[in-house]
């Protein structure tokens, strides 16, 4: 019987001792995921006999991956451009007045079926007393070039299936990923969706601000984005799940793959990203062995999630 007790203390002091040092999993579980549905107004500029009306999930823009909805409208002729050449560059400024920006679509494609257009933007961080956002938008009409500067404001992305990250692979080029879908996943085996960038370094002087040449990024193509989701929570015990398929990329240029979450909770998407070469350039594979009490490793590439 003191034999047991003693047991018993002895688990009892070490499933604590996790539970403290762990990360807040219990918190993190009780976070509400809402999914959004709905493009709704984030801003809406006049500019001369023209209204420009941005729109984006939910009205707001996030940190990561954004789609994002522009229509312009001629409010003497009460039509719709559908003709113009759009640009569209978001600019970051810090206080000590340095520029950078982030992943985006440059030229905006017009969408005829539903006259809008479209392009997206990954913010890397979020508008705070220190940064702020801006976009920098131009527009053609009867053979007139318009420009437009406007403040926005990036809110924080408290839904973590939406999350992003950003590194330098062996190759010496920066990367970001974004995830896309799912928004709030099932019990099931799930589409997920990506985004790949990289940013292109500058080759020549910079012109005048905002010159888009020293603010380019591209999509990166034919990479693969080897997958293991695993739970990392030490009850979880670096819990994995079957049926998963590595990402690749979509005629859309984003990249798909499936994961299959078992139940819900925390889960860690850990990758490892393979160049067209077949050459591994970041992330580490991650044990397969079953871990009872202790936090699961990840990946040195690697995005946190829940639902």
């Amino acid at each position: 019987m003191k034999k047991f007790m003693l047991f018993a203390a002895t688990l009892y002091v070490v499933v604590t001792s996790c539970t403290l040092d762990k990360t807040d999993y219990e918190a993190d579980i009780n976070t509400v995921v809402t999914e959004h549905f709905d493009y709704e107004n984030v801003v809406s500029i006049t500019e001369g006999n023209y209204q420009i009306n941005i729109t984006a999930l939910n009205g707001t823009l996030y940190k990561g991956y954004n789609e994002i909805r522009l229509n312009i409208t001629n409010t003497q002729t009460n039509e719709s451009l559908s003709t113009s050449e759009i640009t569209f560059l978001p600019i970051l400024t810090n206080y000590n007045g340095n520029t950078n920006s982030c992943p985006h679509q440059y030229n905006l494609e017009y969408n005829a079926e539903d006259d809008y257009y479209s392009g997206y933007s990954v913010f890397t961080s979020e508008t705070n007393d220190s940064e702020d956002w801006k976009f920098y938008l131009s527009f053609t009409d009867n053979g007139q070039t318009y420009s437009v500067i406007q403040d926005i404001v990036v809110e924080e992305q408290i839904n973590m299936n939406l999350n992003m990250t950003e590194f330098t692979g062996s190759d010496g080029e920066h990367y970001f990923i974004a995830l896309v879908a799912p928004q709030k996943p099932k019990i099931a085996e799930n589409e997920l969706v990506a985004g790949i960038y990289k940013y292109n370094q500058p080759t020549g002087e910079a012109g005048i601000f905002p010159d888009p040449s020293q603010f380019s990024y591209s999509e990166v193509e034919d990479y693969t984005l080897l997958l293991d989701p695993r739970m990392p929570e030490p009850s979880m015990g670096n819990h994995s799940s079957p049926n998963n398929v590595d990402l690749t990329q979509g005629e859309d240029s984003l990249y798909y793959g499936i994961v299959n979450y078992t139940m819900t909770g925390n889960w860690t998407l850990n990758f490892r990203f393979q160049n067209s070469y077949g050459e591994i350039i970041k992330g580490t594979e991650v044990s397969t062995e079953f871990t009872p009490g202790i936090e699961g490793a990840r990946s040195e590439l690697h995005i946190d999630i829940l639902f």
